[in-house]
């Protein structure tokens, strides 16, 4: 063999053979050294930063209230809230009709507490599951929260993106039951089942004094059995739960609260001296806030109290994590165009 002919073999055999890989640098495993510490550093103080900031910025808390007409919704948040937050304090008129197609209705306020600012926007869908024919009555709900989706990856992948994104995208849905003490309808079922990939939903039972304490916990269960059955999944979400002190106060809301049968009043009545939200019947005052008489103040907790941070995490990082990548996918793993990059495309064909 020619000196020439191997010199090709040779540099042939280089190109089939690879170079040998470098091991990846695995990073070592932190050491806690707290006993260690020879004197006070001050990283517990990042809390009270963070909460300097958020008094300062503010938040966003966008929620949803889906169900039939005549269950009490916008009273629902208006208690949630403390304030007529409502679309019905804002102009809505109970003798409107009903209308024909479901329709989206979002209203923001902010609403101050303790110093802390909240931005909240309470989205209606008036119209949905009261017509005679209701199929589908879901997809413009759908479409909606996609569409907060969508506006906030356009935002985020602008090349001169603002400091701070408004968040539109829906963190909770509150999915009104009707408090029938027999079992879901097949259009409960076929909304949760759809719209709980794209968004938390929260199943309340709604006008629970409709029911005797008996009725209202059989029905309980019986929602839950179907939930299950038919592969639903609420928030809280089991594949969610961070640790074991995450699943076990979540089990027990799953297995015990869930769906929270609830009143909703915004009017106040003097009860054993006291000023109280209720509801007035013949035989007495429903307090709401009472727990004997109905779970408002567990859902209350639950969605305000303890649970509104990681409402906005799951929202932001499960739901909007889950759309943005099946759109980059759907896109080539190219971000989609901005209206900016739209507007230019078509004055330049």
């Amino acid at each position: 063999m020619s000196k020439a002919s191997k010199a090709e073999t040779d540099a042939a055999m280089s190109d089939l053979v690879p170079e040998p890989r470098q091991k990846p640098v695995v990073p070592m495993k932190p050491v806690s050294i707290n006993s260690n510490l020879l004197g006070y550093i001050g990283i517990d103080t990042i809390i009270e930063q963070m909460r300097k900031k958020t008094m300062k910025t503010g938040f966003d808390f966008n929620i949803m209230v889906v169900g039939q007409s005549g269950l009490g919704k916008s009273t629902l948040v208006n208690t949630l809230f403390k304030s007529q937050v409502s679309r019905k304090s804002s102009g809505w008129n109970r003798e409107e009709k009903i209308p024909k197609t479901v329709e989206i209705k979002a209203i923001g306020h902010v609403i101050e507490e303790g110093g802390v600012k909240m931005k909240l926007t309470v989205i209606d869908t008036p119209g949905f599951g009261d017509q005679i024919n209701n199929e589908n009555c879901w997809e413009p709900i759908e479409k909606y929260i996609n569409e907060q989706y969508e506006k906030f990856l356009k935002e985020e992948v602008n090349i001169a993106r603002k400091k701070r994104i408004p968040d539109t995208r829906v963190h909770c849905c509150l999915y009104f039951i009707s408090p029938t003490g027999h079992s879901l309808r097949p259009l409960d079922l076929e909304f949760m089942k759809h719209l709980s990939k794209v968004v938390n939903i929260i199943p309340v039972i709604a006008k629970a004094d409709t029911m005797t304490l008996e009725e209202k916990i059989e029905f309980k269960q019986r929602v839950r059995k179907e939930l299950e059955v038919n592969g639903i999944e609420f928030y809280p979400q089991k594949e969610f739960d961070e640790d074991l002190e995450d699943k076990t106060e979540n089990d027990k809301i799953r297995q015990e609260s869930m769906p929270f049968a609830v009143v909703g009043s915004d009017k106040e009545y003097q009860v054993n001296g006291k000023r109280v939200l209720g509801r007035k019947t013949p035989w007495g005052i429903i307090e709401v806030e009472n727990l004997n008489h109905c779970e408002f103040a567990l859902l209350r907790d639950f969605v305000i109290r303890t649970h509104l941070q990681d409402l906005k995490e799951v929202t932001h990082n499960i739901h909007y994590e889950t759309y943005r990548a099946k759109r980059l996918n759907d896109n080539g793993g190219l971000p989609p165009m901005t209206v900016e990059t739209e507007e230019n495309h078509e004055s330049n064909p």
